[in-house]
C-alpha cells in the first residue's frame, strides 16, 4: 500500500463501483475484496493507472460531493468522449467545465491535455478566449477550444 491512499465511503456498492472504475482505465486492476455480511463485500482495494484506492461499504450516512473529485488527464477528444459517456451513463450527471458525476455520486474532471496547453498560451487574448469557451462547455470539446484560440 502507498503512503497515502484515497478511501471511498459507499453505502453498499463498493465492489460494483470498483469493477466499474477498473473497466474504465486500461492500466487498472482489482487488488482485493474483503467479504462482509450477506455476501456483500465490506471493503475492496483496487488500482487505477498506478493509484491505489480503498472502497468501504459503511452505510448511507455520508455522500460524495464536489469538494472531492478525480482529475483525469486525457490525451485526446476520443478519450474524453469515452470516459465522459461511460461516467455520465446509467444515472450519472453532466456538470460544467469537464466535471461529471458517476452513478455512485463521485465527481470526475475529464480534461484533455489540450486545454492546459491552449490556456497556457503566452498571448493573454488567446488564453482568455480559450477560458471563456471552456466556461460555456459541459464536456470539453477540443475543436471548440482550438477554434476559440485561433479566432481572428
Amino acid at each position: 500500500m502507498k503512503k497515502i491512499t484515497p478511501f471511498l465511503w459507499f453505502d453498499t456498492q463498493a465492489e460494483e463501483a470498483m469493477n466499474f472504475y477498473v473497466s474504465l482505465f486500461e492500466n487498472s486492476k482489482v487488488l482485493g475484496v474483503t467479504p462482509g455480511p450477506n455476501g456483500i463485500a465490506s471493503s475492496v482495494s483496487f488500482e487505477l493507472e498506478g493509484q491505489e484506492f480503498i472502497g468501504f461499504n459503511a452505510g448511507p450516512e455520508f455522500k460524495f460531493n464536489e469538494a472531492i473529485s478525480f482529475f483525469v488527464d486525457c490525451k485526446d477528444q476520443a478519450e474524453v468522449d469515452e470516459l465522459w459517456n461511460r461516467l455520465s451513463a446509467a444515472g450519472g450527471e453532466e456538470g460544467q467545465c469537464g466535471w461529471v458525476k458517476d452513478r455512485f455520486g463521485l465527481w470526475w474532471q475529464i480534461i484533455p491535455s489540450a486545454l492546459g496547453e491552449l490556456m497556457g498560451d503566452p498571448d493573454p487574448v488567446k488564453s482568455q478566449r480559450v477560458i471563456q469557451a471552456m466556461l460555456q462547455m459541459k464536456k470539453i470539446d477540443v475543436a471548440g477550444l482550438k477554434q476559440a484560440h485561433d479566432q481572428k
